[in-house]
């Protein structure tokens, strides 16, 4: 009875080290940037692993802005492919010109009455400098942009980000969000 109760056990701790192990490779191979985490628009807590297996496009965003209007676009692009997987991830940022001066309550109404926004929105965060969000850290040494130095030049800079969590391509602000809707077709295939 001792023996065959040794070596249950034994199969037992066996079992559990082999699933401790399975977790921790599974965890190691999970894609940077399901491991960061920022505030929505509301204050809550949020990890972009909840958006694992989703084609994502992440957009520093801002009411006051000549670009502002790109909004309605990546609304209706939002609206277009939500159901097959897709999701717009907007961050406000106020580092250019202080065109994002308002609340989070107040870009959450502008963003509602104006343009109609569904998609997430988050609180305010920095793209660039010191103080520079990690998810942004991440995006810009990912994917450089043309001049290779990473910084994010304008409001309505775009990520493009695959079912994978893997930052695929990065949009110029002058890009308005009808111009890649091929791309994000390209990343919403199976």
């Amino acid at each position: 009875m001792k023996k065959s109760m040794g070596l249950i056990l034994g199969l037992g701790a066996a079992v559990l080290t082999a699933g401790l192990t399975l977790a921790a490779d599974s965890k190691e191979k999970e894609a940077p940037l399901y491991q960061f985490k920022a505030l929505t628009i509301d204050g809550k807590k949020a990890s972009l692993s909840e958006y694992k297996g989703k084609t994502l496009l992440i957009v520093n965003v801002a009411s006051k802005c000549g670009h502002t209007p790109q909004y309605a676009g990546l609304e209706k692009l939002y609206e277009k492919y939500k159901d097959k997987g897709f999701l717009i991830l907007g961050f406000p940022c106020n580092q250019f010109m202080g065109q994002e001066p308002g609340t989070e309550k107040e870009i959450k109404a502008f963003c509602d009455t104006k343009y109609g926004v569904k998609f997430p929105l988050f609180g305010k965060i920095e793209v660039n400098g010191a103080h520079t969000h990690p998810l942004y850290r991440y995006l810009k040494k990912a994917l450089p942009g043309e001049s290779g130095k990473g910084d994010i030049g304008w409001n309505f800079t775009k990520f493009l980000i695959n079912r994978n969590g893997e930052p695929v391509k990065r949009f110029d602000t002058k890009v308005e969000p009808e111009q890649i809707e091929a791309d994000i077709q390209s990343q919403l295939k199976p």
